[in-house]
């Protein structure tokens, strides 16, 4: 897919701008998706074979999590044989806000046996890809990198489906806020029948030489072969700690309520931009005298700090002004739309004496388990406070301003996991806090 600005868009019409994002909406009614959700308490992938309880623990407290994010992100058309699902949990702990690790993404996915990638996530983290010489495997279907990796049609980013259905039969076609065919849908498409891995132990115990794996490595595509790191010895993961058991429901923290992300469109923009204030510009109000208003905490005080903010956030509060109750922004691939420039998820994303975006890949860190880039997948928005908090007493709720997750480029599979099996990864969730001078403003 290539690469998005969040502060571009595509698609143009008339009456309106068609962007590649698709926007979450979140209803009490489950209609065709009772999956994507906010809130409630997770469903896994394979209800006997939860994560181990640690993944879902406060990293400052060490107290079990509440789920914020549940969604269904199967992509039929990028990844045909995995079902895979996304959960982003937070403390609900006051005194472990604003910290890191106090909100954190998990990724499950089941690989289907036989499929290419299955091989290709067994080849690059276990020894049983030793020293085979076998051209199917040195040299995989020509179209493979382009099904996991390839750019996308701008008009179709996801092919054609959608990651917010819940259809267990995944076809070509299809949204991923969708009700079939939807990539946050359960794919069971069988592999390929031309694509047949089926590695013969050889007898001799000679390990993989470093030449071999860099000979691979050359011979696949571009784009496949810079996320695989077969001799980095620095992104080999460390040995996975034992499954925690998780707590009772009883003894884990009361869920949010639960808000279906039954409904889903592309973003569609006002084409006609409103009047750009310039950066810094003072704004002050003229009393009856002609004097000055300078009366603190007054309207004058107000316009001020609006006209100073930063532009990214004007840019981020206009954008979701024209979609004002849409929960959470997919797009797999593409880029994020950021609160602030300036903090430290800001600065991963922001091109150095451009002010522009870089592409997700290069700000966020690699994946833990096989060393790949991540992109970024989906965010967050403060509408999903509102849901979330609907039932809340207090005013002093959630006060971030967008949390944005980044997922392994080639959704790895867990080592040790089986083909067949579901495995759970922790994910890159980058979290951009309210700014406490803006609370009212922001918010």
């Amino acid at each position: 897919m290539a690469p998005y600005d969040s502060d571009s868009s595509a698609g143009e019409e008339d009456d309106f701008t068609e962007t590649n994002v698709l926007l979450g909406y979140a209803s009490r009614d489950a209609g065709d998706d009772f999956i994507s959700r906010l809130g409630g308490r997770p469903e896994w992938l394979d209800p006997n074979n939860a994560p181990s309880a640690a993944l879902a623990r406060c990293k400052i407290c060490k107290d079990i999590m509440v789920l914020l994010l549940q969604l269904d992100g199967g992509l039929p058309n990028r990844f045909p044989d995995h079902e895979r699902r996304l959960y982003v949990f937070s403390c609900r702990r006051k005194t472990c806000r604003r910290k890191e690790g106090s909100i954190r993404a998990l990724r499950s996915v089941r690989i289907a046996p036989g499929s290419p990638t299955a091989a290709v996530t067994t080849t690059t983290k276990e020894e049983k890809a030793k020293p085979k010489e076998e051209k199917p495997k040195s040299q995989p279907p020509s179209n493979l990198g382009e099904t996991l990796f390839g750019a996308q049609s701008l008009g179709s980013p996801f092919g054609s489906t959608n990651p917010f259905s819940t259809s267990t039969t995944s076809s070509p076609g299809g949204n991923p806020f969708a009700t079939s065919g939807n990539p946050f849908s359960n794919p069971s498409s069988p592999p390929p029948a031309s694509t047949e891995i089926n590695p013969e132990p050889k007898p001799e115990p000679s390990a993989p030489s470093t030449n071999t794996s860099t000979d691979e490595t050359k011979s696949l595509p571009r784009t496949f072969a810079q996320t695989l790191n077969l001799n980095n010895d620095q992104q080999t993961p460390s040995p996975q700690l034992p499954s925690e058991p998780w707590p009772t429901e009883a003894d884990q923290p009361t869920p949010y309520p639960i808000a279906y992300l039954s409904e889903a469109e592309y973003e569609t923009l006002d084409p006609t931009p409103a009047p750009a204030i310039p950066q810094n510009t003072r704004l002050v109000d003229v009393d009856y005298d002609g004097s000055s208003s300078n009366t603190k905490g007054g309207k004058e005080d107000r316009e001020v700090f609006e006209s100073s903010m930063d532009a990214a956030f004007q840019r981020f509060a206009d954008r979701l002004a024209q979609n004002p109750e849409q929960a959470i922004r997919y797009e797999f691939g593409g880029q994020p739309l950021l609160y602030s420039k300036t903090d430290a998820v800001g600065k991963l994303f922001a091109a150095p004496g451009t002010g522009g975006v870089t592409t997700a890949a290069k700000g966020m860190p690699r994946c833990g388990n096989c060393g790949a880039t991540r992109t970024f997948e989906v965010q967050m928005t403060p509408h999903a406070i509102t849901e979330l908090e609907a039932d809340e007493l207090s005013l002093e709720g959630m006060d971030w301003g967008t949390v944005i997750v980044g997922v392994c480029e080639k959704d790895c599979q867990a080592r040790g996991v089986s083909e067949g099996e579901v495995g759970y990864l922790e994910e890159w969730a980058g979290v951009q806090w309210e700014e406490l001078t803006a609370t009212g403003a922001k918010r």
